[in-house]
């Protein structure tokens, strides 16, 4: 099995938000997708478990600040930090 890298991860990442929000939504990696409108609080827990499901890592409730979770950028970074890389 391949291990996820940093590249991967991003494109996973982008992969499910494009499934969720639409293939013909376009937004940049550093772009925030919240302040786009892109995610909602419903969505976000969706993301949440999303992340821990498809990279085996936990999300605490300390880990729950937006600046985590608001871009493609953030995301990538914050599953290099729980994964402790």
């Amino acid at each position: 099995m391949e291990t996820t890298t940093q590249t991967s991860a991003k494109t996973i990442i982008r992969e499910f938000l494009q499934k969720r929000i639409g293939s013909e939504i376009r937004f940049a990696d550093e772009e925030d997708i919240f302040k786009l409108g892109l995610v909602n609080s419903l969505f976000a827990l969706e993301l949440v478990v999303f992340l821990e499901n498809s990279f085996s890592i936990a999300v605490e409730n300390e880990d729950l600040n937006l600046q985590n979770f608001n871009t493609v950028d953030n995301l990538e970074a914050f599953i290099q930090k729980k994964k402790g890389n």
